[in-house]
Order: C-alpha cells, then sequence, then structure tokens
C-alpha cells in the first residue's frame, strides 16, 4: 500500500532521477578529483541538487557551493522594486564565480524555470534586467564559452515549467510526462547511460568530422520563409558531443544534445530566415520570428509574439545582431520526433537546427585554445554579451554546403542528413 502512496505524493522516477545526477556528474562534467562545483537551480531542482551534490563528493570533489534562484522572488522584484533596480545585477556574485572558474571549479547550471515566468511583466524593465545581468555575467560567461572549463547543463521537471508544456494535464501528470521526456531525452532510462552516452558522443564525433574534412565556406538554407547563406569563420572547426576544454577535461555541456555546431564568420551571413519554433528567452515566448541579414548584420527583425523583447536583444550591443553559432540537427532527433514542445532551448534547439544570436565559442576553431582574442576576430568570431539559440530547422528546410570555388554538396534533405 506504501509504493502507490509514495508514487502519488512524488511523480519523479527516483531511480530515472538518480541516474540523471550521476551522468551529469560522470558524463556531463567528468568531474574530476579535488575539483570544486559551482552549481546554479531553481529553487524546485532541490531533489536533483541534492543527488548531484552526493555523487560529486563521492567522485571526490573538492566543494560544491550551489546558488538558487526563486520564481516568487523574481516576481516580487518586478512586483515591488524601485524602477533604478532593473539596471543592476549582482555583478560580485559573477565576478566571484568567474574567479572560481579560473580557479578550476566546473560549472553546472540545472534548467527548469517557468519559461513564461516574466511575459505578464513590462517589457522594457524585462530587457533593462537582462541587459544588466547580461554585463554582470561577461566574466563569468566568457570563461564558459571559450571552454576554459568543464561545464555542463541539465533539466528537472520544475512543475511550473511542467504546466506550461502540458497543460491540459493535472500537475502531478504533467511534472511525470515531463520529467519522463527528460529523462528519455537525456538518455538515462536505458539500463547503461554511460554506455548510451559513449555511443552517441562517436555518431556526433563522425558527422563533425565529415564537416571538418569538406572545409565548407558556407551553408546554404533553403525553406519556407528561409533563404539564408551562413559564411563560416576562416579555420572555423565543427564539434558535437563531449568537447575537450582548455583545462583538458572532456565534458559533454548540454544533455541532452543532438547537435554538431560551428563558428559563423560574423560578416558573412546574408539573406532572410524565419523560426520554426518559439523561442524562451528570460521568461518571455517570441514567436515567428523573421529576420534579414545584410553584412552578417540583422537589418530587420519581427515577431508575431514578443516582439519587443526580441529588439531590446537585438539591442544589445552590435554583436548581438551578429551570429555567434551554427548548428545542425536531424528533424528525425528524438528530442523531435517525441512532439513535444518543451519552451526550453536546450531541448527545443536539440529538434531543430538553429543559429545562435551574440558571442561566439573559440573552441570551434582550429588550434582555438590557443588563439588571442584578436585573432578569433579577425577570423570572423563574434563577441557579445549574450548568446541565445533559437531554431530554423524542419522537414521542410534543405541544407547546402557551399565550397570557396562556389560548387554545392548536400548537407542535409528535408531536414535529414543528405
Amino acid at each position: 500500500m506504501n509504493a502507490p502512496l509514495q508514487s502519488a505524493r512524488n511523480p519523479v522516477d527516483a531511480a530515472k532521477l538518480e541516474k540523471l545526477a550521476e551522468v551529469a556528474v560522470k558524463v556531463g562534467l567528468q568531474l574530476q578529483r579535488g575539483q570544486d562545483l559551482v552549481m546554479t537551480a531553481p529553487i524546485a531542482a532541490l531533489p536533483l541538487v541534492r543527488l548531484i551534490t552526493r555523487h560529486a563528493y563521492k567522485g571526490g570533489a573538492g566543494l560544491v557551493t550551489t546558488f538558487y534562484a526563486d520564481e516568487e522572488a523574481t516576481l516580487a522584484r518586478y512586483a515591488h522594486a524601485p524602477d533604478e533596480s532593473f539596471d543592476r545585477a549582482s555583478d560580485w556574485l559573477y565576478q566571484g564565480m568567474a574567479k572560481a572558474f579560473a580557479g578550476g571549479a566546473a560549472r553546472l547550471a540545472i534548467a527548469g524555470d517557468n519559461p513564461m515566468l516574466l511575459s505578464s511583466q513590462d517589457p522594457q524593465k524585462v530587457a533593462r534586467a537582462n541587459r544588466a545581468n547580461s554585463i554582470a555575467y561577461k566574466p563569468a560567461l566568457e570563461k564558459i564559452s571559450n571552454f576554459d572549463i568543464n561545464w555542463n547543463i541539465v533539466s528537472y521537471p520544475n512543475p511550473s515549467w511542467a504546466k506550461q508544456v502540458f497543460s491540459d494535464d493535472p500537475e502531478a501528470i504533467a511534472v511525470e510526462k515531463l520529467a519522463n521526456a527528460i529523462f528519455a531525452a537525456s538518455r538515462v532510462d536505458v539500463d547503461d547511460p554511460i554506455a548510451a552516452w559513449a555511443e552517441h558522443n562517436a555518431n556526433l564525433r563522425r558527422r563533425s568530422a565529415w564537416l571538418n574534412e569538406a572545409r565548407f565556406a558556407a551553408l546554404h538554407f533553403s525553406g519556407p520563409g528561409t533563404d539564408l547563406t551562413v559564411g563560416l569563420a576562416d579555420g572555423h572547426e565543427w564539434h558535437g558531443g563531449a568537447s575537450t576544454a582548455k583545462n583538458g577535461i572532456t565534458c559533454n555541456p548540454n544533455i541532452p544534445t543532438e547537435e554538431v555546431f560551428t563558428t559563423p564568420h560574423a560578416l558573412r551571413v546574408e539573406g532572410h530566415v524565419s523560426s520554426t519554433k518559439p523561442l524562451s528567452h528570460q521568461g518571455t515566448l517570441i514567436d515567428n520570428i523573421e529576420v534579414r541579414f545584410e553584412g552578417g548584420r540583422i537589418v530587420e527583425a519581427k515577431a508575431s509574439r514578443g516582439e519587443e523583447v526580441l529588439k531590446k536583444v537585438l539591442d544589445t550591443d552590435d554583436g548581438a545582431r551578429r551570429l555567434g553559432e551554427v548548428a545542425l540537427v536531424p528533424h528525425s532527433s528524438p528530442i523531435s520526433a517525441s512532439g513535444i514542445l518543451f519552451y526550453n532551448t536546450l531541448f527545443d534547439e536539440n529538434a531543430s537546427c538553429h543559429i545562435a544570436l551574440g558571442q561566439c565559442y573559440s573552441k570551434c576553431f582550429l588550434n582555438g585554445a590557443s588563439l588571442r582574442e584578436e585573432q578569433i576576430r579577425a577570423q570572423g568570431g563574434n563577441s557579445s554579451l549574450i548568446h541565445i539559440d533559437w531554431m530554423i530547422g524542419s522537414g521542410a528546410v534543405d541544407i547546402d554546403g557551399v565550397r570557396a570555388d562556389g560548387s554545392r554538396v548536400p548537407v542535409m534533405r528535408q531536414g535529414e542528413w543528405a
């Protein structure tokens, strides 16, 4: 009689959650003995935080420090804080994180915030707060985006997020459905998740190797609302799955992941493109994005929903209107095949080819670890306070690789590898 009652109280499968924690530490981070860990999480993700902390210490972690976010506290700021609050952020906290990363700490983020948390708030305040946070976060973000450290993101089925995804279900059922979807996408619903990840990483490495051998100068995307040529940075390098950070540790930054990705040339993007899935950004849903590029820069942008927030994002700095990443994902990926719109970029970007506004990854250059900032910029790498992925792939999108001589090679047809 006790088991059904316990299941009713907690719809999240405890055994699979345990496996997710183990995968986060052993595959996502490959946390080293004696290495510190800085973790961020929604307060609702406390059960996963505790499991990750236990696995980290069992693996020999030095010190695990966790910072929590609370949705009610966030909303209290928008309801009661003075106006000048929205031009500030906790720079002291991010400076401390950057210092920890410089000292060898790993970083783990647990995603799971309500994607619509700030949808009813003043978009001007949301944009100001986002900009202030982006500026404050830059010292820590640079350590992450430059792959100085081993880092990882996993997710927890926060009830408020679950109700957005499965709005017609009671909360407990919605949480259970979202938890199971997270476990499946994260490959922890099998007997040996670590072996499953080893096989998956090998497959992604083969895709990356083919693209690196091809040495395309550009990719051309064509489909409904899309005719886009994305020039690739000089000396770009494709990556997928596990990557080796500058500290020598091989990690899986995103769990789940289905992408192979590289760096576009910030000045060589031309044409127009339409989003194929909504973008959930900092509590605001931005849908039906349409943009036009000239000389690598977005010169026109609109959206059917969240347009004001989108335009504020694009005005963050000059690099915010340029691309820092292009990624290829087959339309038949497990996340796409699930038919679930997660309203969470970590998942939705792995259901679709995508591009990212803003900061590039220095890792995605040949010998990227040894390149200075000015060299990366000279080779076409973009610099920005932001890095925001949004989805442009579908079963109706074709992609050609364009060689330096203008000849073309099919890369994807109708959303699948050619």
